[in-house]
């Protein structure tokens, strides 16, 4: 029997040290290495010198690809001398992560080589591109659907997006995943003296779609005796970073962009509720952390979050409603305890990497079967497990999914929110 190989492209590489698709693209090879596949990441240099060159990591076979550009430019030179490359080592499957120059992705097509693509979220939409920006991500979406032999939605709103510009049967949806975090030390909270303090948690880029702004006016609206950590860079020389800045209350804190992942995990974990403000996009990877860290979620009002949080997280669409849901938290640590618990069964019902990689291996399995084996041999067992998986995983999705379009509307809440808060007197 042929050894199964597949190729990665698309992120900056492995190990993570950039975002959520570089540390899934370390987590799959990893997955996949232990279990018999010969897999290649592409990674870009960190230097312009020299020509391709090629190593081991871990047991995977990294191809380190230098640039002579910096920024999106840089992006771009990379993926296209990626796509070259790889095209040229005839493989038999290529997983494509995101669509941002999936044009570039036409080749592959052109060559009959099978690609299959993670269309990631709706990247046009943000508020942060330029016009011209736009163009081009929404062109590439368009681009990344044709020329995708098949597509990876991460989250059922943007399966159904997909499936207004190609057929349903060439999407499946499969999430983003984490590790479940059960229990961690808070020796680490020292340093930001919140040891014995209650406090809410928000991780995200400081941009005007994650709702920054509107989280930190919300929380400094009245004395709350917490905190609110905004974990990030800010530079009061950037317009909205200083507008956040400004909004903050001399109970905010911004300690800075944190790489220190214990540190993180610790913050999440002992946080009393998590601040969510991402208005585009599919899964969440920091979302998906904080339902595995058990905290209690208040989230931006779409259905991206619906669906990710799940029925118990609170929801705002304004800052009166984010205001509303951070004194009834605050002012009543059983309820947030609860939601906390509600959120780790949200996690470990659809976000824990052991079934999010069963259904990636399932997929891949699919598209490679037909280059090793004649398509009347029988399957094998871990194919068949990790097939049985990802059924399990859908049905699973399809009942939230179900539950998430029957939740009382935001009125029912708002009267609910305001009875507690009445009888109880923080991307």
């Amino acid at each position: 029997m042929a050894v199964r190989q597949l190729f990665i492209l698309g992120t900056r590489g492995i190990p993570a040290r950039h975002g959520g698709f570089e540390t899934f693209a370390e987590r799959l090879a990893l997955y996949l290495t232990q279990r018999g596949w010969e897999v290649t990441v592409y990674c870009q240099s960190d230097t312009a010198d020299g020509a391709i060159s090629e190593d081991v990591w871990q047991g995977v076979r990294r191809i380190i690809v230098p640039v002579t550009r910096a920024g999106a430019v840089g992006t771009m030179e990379f993926d296209w001398k990626s796509i070259r490359d790889v095209a040229g080592r005839d493989p038999g499957l290529v997983l494509t992560l995101g669509y941002n120059t999936a044009v570039f992705c036409t080749y592959l097509r052109w060559r009959g080589i099978t690609n299959i693509i993670n269309m990631d979220g709706l990247e046009w939409r943000r508020e942060k591109w330029k016009p011209h920006e736009r163009l081009w991500l929404w062109l590439n979406e368009r681009a990344g659907c044709w020329a995708g032999n098949h597509l990876i939605a991460d989250h059922p709103a943007i399966a159904a997006h997909l499936a207004t510009r190609v057929k349903r049967r060439k999407i499946t949806t499969i999430p983003y995943g984490a590790d479940p975090i059960e229990s961690m030390s808070a020796v680490a909270l020292r340093a930001f003296d919140l040891e014995d303090v209650r406090y809410g948690l928000v991780i995200a880029r400081p941009e005007p779609e994650n709702s920054v702004l509107e989280i930190v006016t919300a929380f400094s609206r009245r004395p709350r005796g917490a905190r609110l950590v905004v974990l990030g860079k800010y530079d009061a020389a950037h317009p909205y970073q200083r507008a956040v800045l400004d909004a903050a209350s001399d109970e905010v804190m911004f300690p800075g962009a944190i790489y220190d992942q214990h540190v993180v995990r610790a913050l999440r974990y002992h946080a009393n509720f998590y601040l969510h403000g991402h208005r585009v996009g599919g899964t969440n990877p920091s979302l998906v952390e904080a339902l595995g860290a058990g905290c209690a979620v208040i989230a931006h009002d779409n259905v991206f979050n619906r669906w990710v949080a799940g029925p118990e997280a609170r929801f705002f669409a304004t800052e009166a409603d984010c205001d509303m849901h951070i004194s009834a938290l605050i002012g009543d640590p059983a309820t947030a305890s609860a939601m906390g618990l509600a959120s780790a069964q949200r996690f470990r019902s659809a976000f824990r990497w052991d079934s999010v990689l069963a259904q990636y291996e399932a997929l891949l399995d699919r598209h490679a079967r037909s280059d090793r084996q004649p398509a009347t041999a029988a399957p094998r067992a871990p194919a068949v497990a990790a097939t049985a998986a990802a059924a399990a995983a859908a049905q699973r999705a399809a009942v939230l999914d179900a539950r998430v379009r029957t939740e009382p509307s935001k009125a029912d809440r708002a009267v609910t929110l305001n009875a507690e808060h009445a009888g109880t007197q923080v991307e």
